[in-house]
């Protein structure tokens, strides 16, 4: 942003997890050897093992079933994506409770084709296109006048409706806004009760990439057109395009970002990396979990199985929400609200101070941390009860024409 500001006046600012480790260098070496035929080495895990320890615990299920649920997952997701190369016509598709990957069919006939696919399918009453098009509208108001007691407002396909969550209906722009969301009848679901949303972001010390007396975390390293590395962050974390420091050396720069206070914003940025530095290609669970390869960006569906890495909760899993959220967040320091379109909501638990922090699924990056519940609080184990909001990664790579670096 161009404009003053204090040194400690804005808050917001991420310090979040370390979505990859950053390497200044990598070593590499010889190891003395024998003649003698090396035995063949065993078979790689299909998941890493400690990961699919955390998982378990998150489901409250045998680590045998998490792999079994992965397993699914992945191969109902697969058949999915089969489809759609197929051009059968499908609005989304979700996971329910129990891990069954419901798609949505356009017609009758669609559905015929996805079960002959092996997966479960309904014709619904709206579909995506159509909750698709009631969210934008909402998504229109809003950004001609946040709407300081909505939450966030996003499409749900298992409910087959365009849910808004409110904190409250005390200003003009939130009576407004709930008036012409309930103007589409049961198109529209409202949830009250909620809290306000923020940022989530700590102030120095304790940081593990630092800027202007601000810190944050690594996210997910990635190459440009040029083939030139870059950091894939939350673009509120590198708002002002910042020096980025790692360890007091300075490791890259910021270069790009859609997140602006207080006004239409998309949380997603980038920062050029400095020549002879790299990010990493496993993410880190605080020792939750060993370390987690990034092996693609592949999206999960809504209801897959979901961890990340942050500074302050460190390692906490849950599930995929929805996709396509919009919410207001509101700035502690008395700075006007942002409404954050494009963003995915999840039940991972996060605080302040994990912003940027890496999501993944199983071993497919699925996007940075962005904010959460102001007052929530996790309670320091895997499984923590809450609710977050991230920027889908892959869609930060197609804006910006990136290749992600994996394993």
């Amino acid at each position: 942003m161009k404009h003053s500001r204090k040194k400690n006046a804005r808050r917001y600012i991420v310090a979040a997890s370390i979505g990859a480790l950053l390497s200044a260098g990598v070593a590499t070496g010889a190891y003395a050897g024998t003649t003698e035929e090396p035995s063949a080495p065993a078979a790689a895990p299909a998941y890493q093992p400690e990961m699919v320890k955390a998982l378990a615990t998150t489901l409250g299920v045998s680590e045998k079933a998490a792999v079994e649920r992965l397993d699914r997952e992945a191969e109902q997701q697969d058949r999915f994506a089969e489809l759609r190369e197929d051009r059968v016509e499908t609005l989304g598709a979700f996971f329910t409770k129990d891990g069954s990957l419901v798609v949505n069919a356009a017609d009758a006939s669609a559905a015929k084709e996805v079960r002959a696919a092996g997966l479960e399918a309904r014709v619904p009453e709206r579909g995506e296109s159509e909750l698709d098009r009631i969210k934008a509208q909402l998504d229109a108001k809003a950004l001609k006048s946040a709407p300081a007691g909505v939450s966030a407002w996003s499409v749900d396909l298992a409910s087959d409706t365009v849910t808004v969550e409110v904190n409250g209906d005390s200003d003009a722009a939130t009576r407004s806004f709930l008036k012409a969301a309930k103007s589409n009848g049961d198109a529209v679901r409202v949830v009250k009760g909620q809290e306000k949303l923020e940022t989530q972001a700590v102030v120095p010390p304790g940081s593990r990439m630092t800027f202007n007396g601000y810190l944050c975390s690594v996210g997910y390293g990635a190459k440009d057109r040029n083939g030139k590395q870059v950091l894939v962050t939350a673009g509120h974390c590198i708002e002002d395009l910042p020096e980025l420091a790692y360890n007091g050396t300075r490791f890259a720069k910021g270069t790009h970002t859609r997140f602006a206070l207080g006004t239409r914003s998309v949380d997603m940025g980038i920062a050029a990396v400095d020549a002879g530095n790299s990010i990493g290609l496993d993410v880190t669970t605080y020792g939750r979990a060993g370390t987690v390869p990034v092996k693609g960006s592949k999206r999960a569906s809504s209801g897959a199985a979901l961890c990340k890495s942050g500074q302050t909760t460190n390692w906490t899993c849950g599930k995929v929400g929805s996709y396509n959220v919009s919410v207001t967040y509101t700035d502690q320091n008395g700075g006007p609200d942002t409404v954050v379109t494009g963003l995915a909501s999840s039940s991972v638990c996060t605080q302040g101070g994990d912003s940027g922090g890496a999501y993944i699924s199983g071993d497919q990056a699925q996007g940075m941390t962005s904010g959460g519940p102001s007052n929530q609080r996790c309670n320091g184990q895997v499984n923590s009860p809450g609710s977050s909001y991230f920027q889908p990664l892959d869609d930060a790579l197609a804006y910006y024409g990136l290749t992600l670096n994996t394993k």
